[in-house]
């Protein structure tokens, strides 16, 4: 069994509360933020934040970003901020959550939802013989849990009410700030970073306990539009064109050992996300992703080869690609600071945790923040399977995030700015 630190009760009940609370957000939606009820929490957040007492809590009515500050209690030091954000993902249900506490799971089978036969396995989850011993915030098999990114928040929140409580506790000016539809691509666009005020900070966001992330992929999307000639199929030859089947053959172009289900690590990869067509016009939306810039730009220009081979066959009036910017790599900002990634790995350890990094398969709020002028890598959250109803949470890994926190504003509270 393990003993429980004084902040057991406290990330236990935030992330219930906050998982309670249906923050999902809309990949097709259009308005700022993308779903209205992300306010929810933000609100929530924000009379917490009042009550326990941060300085300068302010909620952008438009943008549905919520900032605050922990004063600092020393002179000197250096100012540090967190993010993180508060909507969860489309990809399986998000509202009627309803959590449960495992206590001292045993390595076995659990039951989610007997009714409908969900439950959680290590057959199927191995990462599950982590936590033997531990306690497990779960959901009932229907919907997600929200631990991405609410088990992230809980650690924040019990940390900032911790400093505030404690003035004797030694610290630099601490910013932070809550942000909508991370999952749906919004990448803190609408952090106003002078508002946010620390020039350096740290997303948390991601599964196992003590992992750090300083490099993400490179990260666009492409759009290829086919406008095709249709008339009848009895007098069809030689004047239609068919928009579907020239998707269909640009889908053939694309290399088969090079999408994302046949490739790992440090590997890149196109992805087809959708793919709609008739005869008279058919459109494919695809990622591109990869963590090296060169190899990444020329996937781009693959994708352009592709169009361009398309077009002489068909007329550049019938073929359009557009490629848009997601993100880019963390790294190339990042590695210009490398006391960040010290100081991380140092309080993690210092929270007796053994640090861990891996190039991470996907961007976060850090990606676009630190190619904004915020270095910002990424540090755990915690949580498990997230986007789906298997989610998990320990609560021992909430736990320990608010000790490596601790150990992280500490560290910066001793140190100049940089």
């Amino acid at each position: 069994m393990y003993e429980r630190t004084p902040f057991y009760e406290q990330v236990k009940e935030r992330l219930i509360r906050y998982a309670k609370i249906d923050t999902q957000s809309d990949p097709n939606g259009t308005d700022t933020p993308t779903t209205k009820k992300q306010f929810d929490l933000a609100r929530v957040l924000f009379d917490e934040l009042v009550a326990i007492g941060a300085s300068d809590v302010w909620l952008d009515e438009r943008a549905c970003v919520l900032y605050a500050t922990i004063p600092a209690t020393a002179p000197g030091g250096m100012p540090v901020g967190f993010v993180t954000h508060m909507d969860t993902a489309p990809d399986a249900p998000g509202a009627n959550v309803r959590p449960w506490v495992l206590e001292g799971y045993d390595g076995g089978d659990i039951v989610l939802n007997k009714e409908q036969g969900v439950v959680l396995s290590p057959d199927a989850f191995p990462n599950l013989k982590r936590y033997v011993g531990q306690d497990l915030v779960l959901t009932d098999g229907t919907t997600l849990l929200g631990g991405d990114d609410k088990a992230a928040i809980a650690a924040v929140m019990t940390m900032a009410e911790h400093l505030l409580s404690h003035p004797e506790r030694k610290h630099a000016k601490i910013a932070l700030a809550f942000t909508p539809d991370e999952e749906v691509g919004g990448l803190a666009k609408d952090l106003d970073l002078d508002r946010f005020g620390a020039k350096v900070a740290y997303t948390l966001d991601g599964d196992h306990l003590g992992v750090y992330m300083d490099e993400t992929f490179h990260a666009s999307a492409a759009r290829l539009i086919v406008k095709g000639r249709s008339v009848h199929t009895g007098t069809a030859k030689g004047i239609m064109i068919n928009a579907a089947d020239v998707a269909g053959e640009f889908l053939l172009m694309l290399p088969r050992e090079q999408k994302p289900q046949v490739t790992e690590g440090r590997e890149g990869f196109f992805h087809v996300v959708s793919v709609h067509g008739t005869c008279e016009r058919a459109e494919v939306d695809l990622i591109v992703r990869d963590h090296d810039r060169e190899r990444f730009e020329s996937r781009e220009a693959y994708l352009k080869n592709c169009a361009d081979a398309l077009k002489k066959l068909y007329g550049d009036e019938r073929i359009s690609l557009t490629i848009s910017e997601t993100y880019r790599n963390m790294k190339e900002i990042v590695d210009r600071y490398p006391f960040l990634i010290e100081t991380l790995i140092a309080s993690i350890r210092d929270a007796g945790v053994e640090p861990d990094t891996e190039p991470f398969r996907g961007g976060t709020d850090g990606s676009a923040l630190s190619h904004r002028g915020l270095p910002c890598p990424n540090l755990s959250a915690g949580y498990e399977n997230a986007h789906g109803r298997f989610e998990y949470v320990p609560i021992q890994s909430m736990e320990q995030n608010v000790i490596i926190l601790l150990h992280l504003v500490e560290r910066f509270g001793g140190m100049t700015e940089q």
